[in-house]
């Protein structure tokens, strides 16, 4: 065997096995990360947490805000909290929420590939709902020769909790959760945000904090527990989350 045909066949193996460890790295988990704020005036001190939920006008006959409505109710029993008629309730939740979409521009490095007789092998952003993720990548010691500027849509999903009390109106807890990423769909995104406001309640005054949850594939929501990020705050315990309504 010839040196040359030697070394291209190594080069080829080469390349191959490293196609393979990208793909493994391809396979590990990724998460959905959600920015948290609360507010909060708690007592602490409810033997008996009864809510029921209000609705503004436009979310009277909403099935959207059932939709919701059922995951917030779900999450809540976690947490001891048991829906009852409105007349009875101490409490009432109130659910708002939005989506609003937009335009990223990223510069992303162009490689030259040192071996086009055994195909190029570039990387694609990638991540939950298509965002974020490797560059391309040509060889070893081998700088980009130039740069592109790529655009992606990225969307902005948000929800807010408040709480107040039946009688007197007071308000003793709003949380506000938001992420963003490819995800068109407020639908898929709503139980990583409805998870990542509840978790750890109550949280404590001015609390800012980012969860992290694992992303299920098959369009639910992982029964891993919620993780903080950057907070010594402890972790929620693991709890079944109801499957988002198909959609979309």
């Amino acid at each position: 065997m010839t040196f040359g045909r030697w070394y291209g066949e190594w080069k080829g193996a080469v390349r191959v096995l490293l196609i393979a460890g990208f793909a493994l790295l391809g396979g590990c988990t990724t998460y959905v990360q959600t920015q948290v704020a609360a507010f909060s005036d708690w007592s602490g001190t409810d033997a008996t947490r009864t809510y029921a939920f209000v609705r503004s006008a436009p979310q009277q006959n909403s099935i959207e805000q059932k939709t919701y409505e059922v995951l917030a109710a779900n999450e809540l029993a976690t947490h001891s909290f048991k829906q009852v008629p409105d007349a009875s309730a101490r409490y009432l939740v109130e659910l708002s929420y939005s989506i609003r979409g937009d335009m990223v521009t990223v510069r992303q490095p162009v490689y030259y590939d040192p071996w086009p007789m055994y195909g190029g092998w570039y990387g694609r952003p990638y991540g939950w709902g298509g965002y974020g993720g490797y560059g391309g990548w040509g060889g070893w010691d081998m700088g980009p020769t130039g740069y592109v500027d790529q655009s992606y849509p990225i969307f902005v999903h948000s929800l807010q909790i408040r709480m107040t009390e039946r009688e007197g109106g007071r308000e003793v807890y709003k949380v506000t959760a938001s992420n963003s990423g490819g995800e068109s769909s407020l639908v898929r995104a709503m139980p990583y945000l409805v998870r990542s406001a509840l978790a750890d309640f109550p949280l404590g005054n001015g609390t800012v904090r980012t969860v992290k949850i694992p992303l299920d594939k098959t369009g639910g929501v992982s029964n891993e527990a919620p993780v903080s990020v950057g907070t010594n705050e402890k972790a929620a315990a693991p709890a079944p989350a109801p499957a988002p309504v198909p959609v979309q």
